[in-house]
């Protein structure tokens, strides 16, 4: 029994250290699959506009408003 000890705790190591590299590197993939779908999304769809467009609403706002002369 001591002998499959001997021998199956570093096997038992291995593999758990070789299960923690596999999902470290898939989750590392999957990161990085995600982060460049979402910049292909945004290059897409005209970019992050957030100041502009409440630039706009202003503008809009102000030229729908009666003149008050």
């Amino acid at each position: 029994m001591d002998a499959a000890m001997q021998i199956a705790i570093p096997v038992a190591g291995i593999v758990a250290a070789a299960a923690v590299a596999f999902y470290a590197v898939s989750f590392a993939e999957l990161r990085e699959k995600s982060l460049r779908e979402l910049d292909e999304s945004e290059e897409s769809a005209g970019g992050f506009e957030s100041s502009l467009s409440s630039r706009k609403r202003r503008a809009r706002r102000k030229a729908d408003k009666p003149d008050e002369l």
